[in-house]
């Protein structure tokens, strides 16, 4: 499954990377246990240096959201509940920036969810 890569020059590349990769593995497009494409692969399909996708990659594996079988490759966990951790914690942040970005506009709190309630977040 690819990937679109979209980066900023605003930030390290290798950090837009794991927060990229971190979006797939909880969305499911990386599914729990499924095996992921190379490091070679990774950096051609994103269009970076090897390395770069290396280094986001082990900070993935420091998170515990992905694994190495020395000869099988690279392989995104099986902790489901992982996975749910760090998707409520994307969601947590979207919902903050949302609620702040609403605010700057004069929104309250309840005019900021019936907003959501009116776009289909309600069901």
């Amino acid at each position: 499954m690819l990937i679109k890569f979209v980066f900023d020059n605003e930030r390290p590349i290798y950090i837009q990377l794991v927060e990229q990769l971190r979006l797939a593995i909880v969305s499911g497009r990386y599914a729990a246990s499924s095996r992921l494409p190379s490091v070679r692969e990774l950096a051609t399909i994103a269009q970076v240096n090897p390395n770069t996708m290396q280094k986001a990659l082990q900070e993935l594996e420091e998170q515990q959201l992905i694994f190495t079988e020395r000869t099988n490759g690279k392989f995104v966990t099986e902790d489901k509940k992982l996975i749910a951790k760090y998707k409520k914690q994307l969601a947590v942040a979207s919902a903050k920036n949302y609620l702040a970005d609403t605010q700057k506009i004069g929104a309250t709190f309840d005019e900021a969810i019936n907003i959501l309630q009116e776009i289909g977040g309600g069901r």
